[in-house]
């Protein structure tokens, strides 16, 4: 019979190579398969060169999701209000593209080619970058880096007050504190010296403090559920799938299905489209990602702040021996 020792041994040897393996599957798959699915564009102008772009989009089966507008006005709106991520404005000199770098310069980029191969050879296709990314990120990769430490920050969070015994009121304030804090760390670092995002400093403060709490919590409150292998769930759930399905480096539109829409579902995907809105876009489209972090947040905590700690066995009086348990007769 082998030994305890030779067991976890032979564990150690078969469990690295899997979690490698799945790692390099959450990670390498989904960047291996990008390509646009249901991506929302807009096409605008007078028909019938409106109706010649939008069947150009159509022809892409499954590819693009195509929003009719009257003008370019109407279709700026609509890529300021994060409905589509970019649009093409059919006039008399030529297409006319509007993107968003903000919202993805890979989307951006992506569309660029697009229009420039579906019009005929030589036709100038000018370029209006309508939301632009900021000229200290100008190709998004800080604000995507961004989000696997704060996956790690809530990670730990969570960890760190289920190993340290926290529970109830104590274990909840922790979480908040840790994340309010870590909220305004990220905030100095990434606005006021980085410069890679440029909303309002506070709500940006908020949104980095809520994706830290919504995966404390929902890791710690994991725990208080499962015990210590909540801690291995919420890691695969909050660093492993939530960091590498959360489109923020491209676009959940662009990640094979349903990985983008799971990835949105997770605080880490959810975290990174919310700071793009209030960063970029003046909050618009941010009521779904806010929701989902709330939801995480609230049952965390409550799942922390219903648990109990194991009562301690009482320690004997000085001269009393212990007492042995009783067995069952």
């Amino acid at each position: 019979m082998p030994t305890a020792p030779n067991r976890r041994a032979v564990a150690v040897i078969l469990l690295v190579p899997l979690m490698v393996t799945l790692a390099l599957w959450a990670f390498a798959w989904p960047a291996a398969r990008i390509a646009p699915r249901d991506l929302p564009v807009g096409v605008a102008g007078a028909a019938p060169a409106a109706q010649q772009l939008e069947q150009r989009f159509e022809q892409r089966d499954g590819a693009f999701e195509v929003h009719r507008y009257a003008d370019e006005a109407a279709a700026r709106a609509a890529i300021e209000d994060r409905v589509v991520y970019g649009a093409v404005v059919a006039t008399p000199e030529g297409p006319h593209l509007l993107t968003a770098s903000a919202a993805g310069p890979v989307v951006s980029q992506l569309l660029r080619e697009a229009v420039t191969t579906s019009v005929p050879e030589g036709t100038r296709v000018e370029v209006t970058d309508v939301v632009a990314a900021p000229a200290g990120d100008p190709r998004g990769g800080a604000l995507g880096a961004s989000i696997l430490p704060l996956a790690l920050a809530g990670m730990a969070a969570g960890a760190v007050v289920t190993l340290m015994g926290l529970r109830g009121a104590r274990g909840a304030l922790a979480l908040l504190g840790a994340s309010a804090l870590v909220g305004l760390a990220a905030t100095a670092l990434t606005h006021s010296w980085l410069g890679v995002v440029a909303g309002d400093w506070w709500t940006e403060a908020g949104v980095f403090a809520l994706t830290v709490l919504a995966i404390g919590s929902g890791v710690a409150g994991l725990a208080a559920l499962l015990g210590s292998r909540g801690i291995g769930l919420g890691a695969l759930l909050m660093v492993l799938l939530g960091n590498s399905f959360s489109g923020v480096t491209s676009a959940p539109q662009l990640l094979p299905e349903p990985v983008g829409a799971i990835g949105q579902w997770l605080p880490p995907g959810a975290g990174g489209s919310l700071l793009r809105s209030v960063a970029f876009f003046d909050g618009s489209a941010a009521s779904g990602p806010l929701v989902t972090l709330s939801l995480w947040s609230v049952a965390g905590l409550a799942a922390v702040l219903l648990a109990r700690r194991t009562p301690k066995p009482a320690a004997p009086t000085p001269g009393e021996p212990a007492r042995e348990p009783a067995l069952a007769g």
